[in-house]
């Protein structure tokens, strides 16, 4: 197996080949609609390299890296998938600084003149009800004193006409606050970096609590606390800016005071959120809005085969800022009350930014009624979140039917549900989301308190059938144990582990 070398995607690549989870398809494929059907159909599955992309001679396109969760882990040594995300907290909390490099693999290759984004890479459409070929990929870099001298990377959607491009943002979050907010008006450099180290996707896909994360921190420290040694970068070549030095792409320049519509279609009918735009992270197709005008001053990228990357928004590999969001609620509930949380969980169908499961340890009466704070702090602290649960140490939170079980058996229709406050900003991608009348804002989410009252948890107490007393081996064979292991669905064996 190859030696592991996971601070570049070419490294990354090499051991997943050692691995044998990779699929290299040399067949050309079309950026239209081929490449994300095959990606989505195999969504969940083996990373895929396509080595022959239709109208892209020398340029290849990666998909699936991180569509599942053991193989990231074991990327950053993290023996169990659900273990990760106390490695990224760990990370938070003990960032590695950025090393400045004066050479970058990103930039063997410079192109200031006739620069034309679409020609170069192989942007893919996703949908036949796309509004327009999106680029996904490009993560933001924004350093200096437009995020107070600390790091923010972040993925933002794009729509690129030649040398430039549409690019969305939320207001409240990072790239956002900075472009409406702080520094409006003014032209702010950064970089588009495609395919840096993993480290650095993990973290900019995070859409993390932004009470724990703050404009100041170091987001590149971050990641290079999860990869264990600090990510290199190297000054931009025509901007005041900073570019991941292993990026297989970068795209160099500023986000102007200007805004633009994302499609004709949108601009024809001169009306946000009414045209489709391409899936988003809801699972619901787009819409188009009027944003923020990004505008290309270079071009870098690797001499030898660059490699694209396409993450579907709507796909597990979209949901890959997970082990980081799930950090950033653990620390907000740990500051809370330190140890009352024990453990956190989002599991892919609440989506990128939909829901939360909190794992509650209740230690004494004095610890009733802290879950609805940790509850209440989390609708409040992380916009758009439609869903927080709260439940038991008894509850397995990585089985949606466990968790479901608890709402069922334990979840007070009277007392147990919290709503967020209506009026609240929410994220409009979300289409219960909308403006309330006379309100001017959205719904807000909904918080279910799943434990047992304290007081009253005697009569909570679980079944145990004696699994852990017998030795199926005294009746059955290795063999026979396994495949009637097989045959079990997922809640079965959860419930069969601990004689529920």
């Amino acid at each position: 197996m190859s030696k592991k070398d996971i601070v570049s995607i070419r490294g990354a690549l090499e051991w997943l080949r050692g691995k044998n989870d990779i699929f290299f398809i040399k067949k050309e494929v079309d950026p239209i609609y081929e490449i994300a059907g095959i990606i989505k159909a195999l969504d969940d599955g083996p990373v895929l390299l396509f080595e022959n992309v239709k109208g892209y001679p020398g340029v290849r396109n990666i998909g699936n890296l991180f569509s599942k969760w053991d193989r990231v882990a074991e990327m950053f040594d993290v023996d169990d998938w659900r273990r990760l995300k106390f490695k990224v907290l760990e990370a938070m909390r003990h960032p590695i600084a950025p090393k400045v490099v004066s050479g970058a693999p990103c930039q063997e290759v410079v192109i200031t003149n006739n620069i034309d984004v679409p020609a170069a890479l192989p942007i893919i459409k996703h949908t036949e009800r796309d509004g327009a070929r999106i680029l996904g990929a490009g993560i933001q870099l924004l350093t200096g004193k437009y995020f107070r001298d600390g790091s923010h990377v972040s993925f933002n959607r794009q729509h690129w006409r030649k040398d430039w491009c549409t690019m969305a943002m939320g207001q409240f979050t990072h790239l956002g606050a900075a472009v409406y907010r702080m520094f409006w008006g003014e032209n702010i450099p950064i970089t588009i970096n495609i395919n840096p180290p993993p480290a650095v996707q993990l973290v900019a896909g995070e859409g993390g609590v932004r009470t724990i994360i703050i404009p100041g921190d170091d987001e590149l420290g971050i990641a290079g606390a999860i990869q264990d040694q600090p990510i290199e970068i190297v000054k931009a070549k025509t901007v005041d800016a900073y570019a991941c030095a292993q990026s297989e792409w970068v795209i160099e320049g500023y986000i102007t005071p200007e805004r633009e519509w994302e499609t004709d279609e949108a601009a024809e009918l001169g009306k946000v959120d009414v045209t489709p735009y391409f899936p988003e992270w809801p699972r619901y197709l787009g819409r188009t809005w009027k944003v923020p005008k990004f505008q290309a001053t270079a071009i870098t990228h690797r001499k030898d085969s660059p490699i694209f990357h396409t993450p579907l928004a709507d796909s597990f590999e979209g949901d890959l800022g997970f082990p980081l969001r799930e950090a950033t609620f653990f620390e907000l509930a740990d500051r809370i009350a330190p140890n009352f949380v024990i453990d956190v969980h989002i599991p892919h169908c609440l989506t990128w930014w939909g829901g939360i499961i909190f794992q509650v340890k209740k230690r004494g009466a004095s610890d009733e009624g802290i879950q609805r704070n940790v509850l209440m702090a989390a609708l409040g602290d992380a916009p758009s979140l439609r869903l927080a649960i709260a439940v038991d140490e008894d509850i397995n939170i990585y089985s949606v039917d466990d968790v479901l079980w608890a709402i069922t058996t334990r979840c007070n229709p009277e007392t147990g549900i919290i709503k967020g406050a209506s009026g609240a900003r929410g994220i409009p991608a979300m289409p219960t989301e909308r403006k309330i009348t006379g309100v001017g804002g959205w719904e807000g989410g909904i918080g279910l308190d799943c434990t047992a009252p304290w007081n009253e948890k005697w009569r909570f107490e679980r079944a145990h059938y004696p699994v852990d007393r017998i030795d199926l081996r005294q009746w059955f064979t290795e063999e026979q144990i396994k495949d009637i292991v097989s045959q079990q669905c997922h809640y079965a064996k959860v419930l069969a582990e601990h004689g529920w």
